[in-house]
């Protein structure tokens, strides 16, 4: 028989490989030299070439309270408002402002001069039109603006590019007072309309007075009605409880509409009535819900719904949301009391209204129309002391008005570039060249190799065959799986030929090599890609796995090539396989039924034994008879043969651990495999899934193998090197590692087609 190993890469975690990439880029330094030198030559040439830009910042505060204004509550919830701040830069960046700077004295001659200096080589035509057309004057300076506000403040920056820094002052300095003036312009202008009005309606409420007036007199004199101090005896009583009762019952009418307000916005949910905005707690509460649901916001898009940020943020909302509830439900029992209050006042009002009106039985009509007229001029009286009063305000603000937006500072001079800076520059364009010539060295020495070509050595009368060999250079320094493809030859019985050894490259851990790579396993099933991303950092359960592993093909390959490193595709003797690993999730119980089902699979007869008694699963994960197992029949001192379980393959027995009454205790420094397996013959293979004990010296003694199961994520060797020496003290004689769940690389090796192999090898 000839036969051929083919070296086929495979992969180990970062912990085992973490030079190789160095390795690399150090043999193509020269690409990477060549590509990092062109990568800096340009920066620096671009650093040189690049023209010079620099920026003239100036500041403007908004939403300020305006000298004389009254604090309401709409004034109070625009303060901190991001919608008011954005309208506040879609005004600043208007066109109608970008006009106005025109007018501004050096304005247009500055952005001449500069667009003349940017076209010392071009004609200057477009320069000159900048004077007369306004589309284009707004065209040219409008990208050199920039408009922003600072942070969370209610500072809005104005600043402007220029190639000069008096253009780059000048212009930020005339938009900063263009917008200043339009701001006071603007609310010049809404109050003297509203003071106007205002005006115009006193005037004809002094002239109804005056009538009334005038109208009640002659009736009084007409009459001959007689009066006490203002009115008749009879009336001026009835008169003060009508006044009292109409001012009662408006007060009652106002709370109630108030309390009715209240109750409706709680009900909807809002916290926006009149009457709810004006509690300065609840505009606290409001500013600061927006505050936090923009940090919550703001953090939900880089940090998942479980971070410890979010639900901070969350809870901190929730509570400010409670106060405004509570806040709520406190004004709306203020206003219940008001409105009962008002209430009693208007019942008992009520009384004393009956009994005036009994004691005013024998008034006249005359003096209920006297009374009538009075109280029809009382009203206008009072409205005309309230507009006065409005319009003497608004007229006073006009006056004294400067806006709500204010000055915080001119741009000044700037004395340096903002573009390009040279150490930003100079550091990005080094980054860019490590990144660049490290890309390029790892492509060049990726594509830089090709496979060669090696010959089979086959029987005389063969025909020849060849196989491509990976180059073992241009491969990756990590641990590479061994696959085996056997050729039989016609004459192979016959006429052996001596085959050609190869060396494995697998490295070595402590004096002990590392048998298999075992690669991480995932679902092939179609899912969304979030599940796609979790499901790698999501543990699958080891009936899931082993579906998963007996559909893989690269897993299989590697069961493949670990069975011909223990040597079990032609065992000349029955042998014993232990299977264990420095901690729990190493992969120690799915490697060990991976293993023992795949050489069943291959026809081989297989004992697959459990003495994991701490975690015990293959009564679960092999769906067999719970209870039954080698700790029951120790304690009735029965054959271990009597508790060995079939399984649904003819070729795998399994002897697991089962369930005693007894404390189990240190079960396994009390025993030893070689003890414990006595009698059970007629098995190729016995694999053995056990942790190891610690006071045992002959607890290993007669196993063939002891395989280490080592994870691929792990960053630390020194568990899996303790495991090591603890498995030789025990009296492991051979000792290899199993590196589970690595990454798998994609590799440009050809894939090899061989002849049909035999039955187990078909099986992997």
């Amino acid at each position: 028989m000839v036969r051929v190993q083919i070296m086929r890469q495979g992969a180990l975690p970062e912990a085992l490989s973490g030079f190789d990439a160095v390795a690399r880029i150090w043999r193509r330094r020269g690409v990477f030299a060549i590509v990092a030198g062109a990568i800096l030559a340009f920066a620096a040439t671009a650093l040189v070439v690049l023209p010079v830009r620099y920026l003239a910042t100036a500041s403007v505060i908004i939403a300020e309270q305006e000298p004389g204004a009254n604090t309401s509550a709409a004034w109070a919830q625009k303060v901190g408002d991001p919608a008011d701040m954005e309208s506040q830069l879609l005004v600043i960046r208007s066109p109608r402002l970008l006009r106005q700077i025109m007018a501004a004295p050096e304005v247009v001659d500055a952005v001449v001069g500069e667009c003349e200096r940017g076209r010392m080589l071009g004609s200057t035509d477009a320069c000159q039109r900048l004077k007369t057309e306004p589309g284009a004057f707004i065209d040219h300076v409008d990208s050199r603006f920039s408009i922003a506000s600072a942070g969370r403040s209610r500072v809005i920056n104005i600043s402007y590019q220029s190639s000069s820094p008096e253009v780059a002052k000048t212009l930020a300095n005339a938009l900063t007072q263009t917008f200043l003036e339009d701001q006071r312009t603007e609310g010049a202008n809404s109050r003297e309309v509203a003071s106007s009005w205002l005006w115009q309606e006193l005037k004809q409420l002094d002239q109804q007075l005056r009538e009334s007036d005038d109208k009640i007199q002659k009736f009084r004199r007409t009459k001959g009605l007689m009066r006490g101090a203002t009115a008749p005896i009879s009336s001026e009583r009835l008169t003060s409880i009508g006044q009292q009762l109409s001012q009662a019952e408006a007060a009652r009418a106002e709370a109630a509409a108030r309390l009715q307000e209240i109750k409706s916005e709680q009900e909807r949910g809002p916290t926006d009535a009149p009457s709810v905005l004006q509690s300065r707690t609840i505009a606290d509460l409001k500013q600061q819900l927006t505050t936090v649901s923009a940090q919550l916001a703001s953090a939900a898009g880089v940090l998942g719904p479980k971070h410890p940020s979010i639900l901070a943020l969350t809870r901190e909302q929730a509570t400010i949301q409670q106060r405004l509830v509570d806040e709520m439900q406190s004004i709306a029992a203020s206003a219940q009391k008001t409105y009962d209050a008002n209430s009693a006042l208007v019942t008992s009002l009520k009384k004393q209204m009956e009994t005036a009106k009994a004691e005013a039985g024998s008034a006249t009509l005359d003096e209920a129309s006297i009374e009538s007229m009075v109280r029809d001029t009382e009203i206008k009286r009072q409205q005309y002391a309230e507009l006065y009063k409005k319009a003497s305000e608004l007229e006073t603000e006009r006056r004294v008005l400067r806006g709500s937006t204010r000055l915080v500072s001119l741009a000044e001079l700037p004395s340096k570039p903002f573009f390009p800076k040279k150490v930003p520059f100079l550091a990005a364009g080094l980054t860019l060249a490590i990144i660049f010539g490290v890309a390029a060295a790892l492509l060049a020495d990726q594509f830089g190799s090709r496979p060669v070509e090696q010959p089979v050595p086959a029987a005389p009368d063969a025909p020849p065959q060849r196989v491509d060999a990976p180059d073992i250079e241009a491969a990756p320094a990590i641990v590479p799986e061994l696959a085996e493809t056997v050729i039989e030859s016609p004459v192979a019985a016959a006429a052996p030929v001596a085959t050609p050894e190869r060396k494995s490259h697998l490295p070595s851990v402590a004096d002990v090599s590392i048998l298999a790579c075992l690669p991480r396993l995932k679902s092939l099933r179609q899912m969304s890609a979030l599940g796609a991303i979790l499901q790698g950092h999501q543990p699958l359960a080891i009936p899931q796995v082993l579906r998963l592993a007996s559909e893989d093909t690269e897993f299989q390959h590697t069961l493949h090539d670990l069975v011909h490193e223990l040597g079990l595709d032609q065992p000349a003797r029955p042998q014993r396989i232990a299977v264990t690993s420095p901690d729990v999730g190493d992969g120690k119980t799915t490697t060990a039924i991976a293993l023992a089902e795949h050489l069943a699979a291959a026809g081989r007869r297989v004992l697959l034994a459990e003495c994991d008694v701490t975690h015990a699963c293959f009564a679960r994960v092999m769906a067999l008879s719970p209870g039954q197992g080698w700790l029951a029949a120790l304690e009735r001192d029965a054959p271990l043969g009597e508790v060995v379980l079939r399984t649904a393959h003819p070729s795998l027995d399994v002897l697991p651990v089962g369930t005693t009454n007894g404390p189990v205790g240190d079960i396994l420094d009390a025993i030893s495999l070689d003890a414990l397996l006595a009698g059970l013959d007629g098995y190729d293979a016995v694999i053995v899934d056990t942790p190891l004990p610690s006071h045992r010296d002959d607890f290993l003694a007669g196993t063939d193998w002891v395989i280490v199961c080592v994870r691929g994520d792990r960053s630390l060797i020194e568990p899996a090197v303790a495991t090591v020496n603890k498995s030789r003290a025990l009296g492991a004689v051979n000792v290899g590692i199993v590196v589970t769940m690595t990454e798998a690389e994609q590799h440009s090796s050809p894939v090899i087609q061989s002849a049909p192999v035999a039955a187990y090898a078909g099986a992997g």
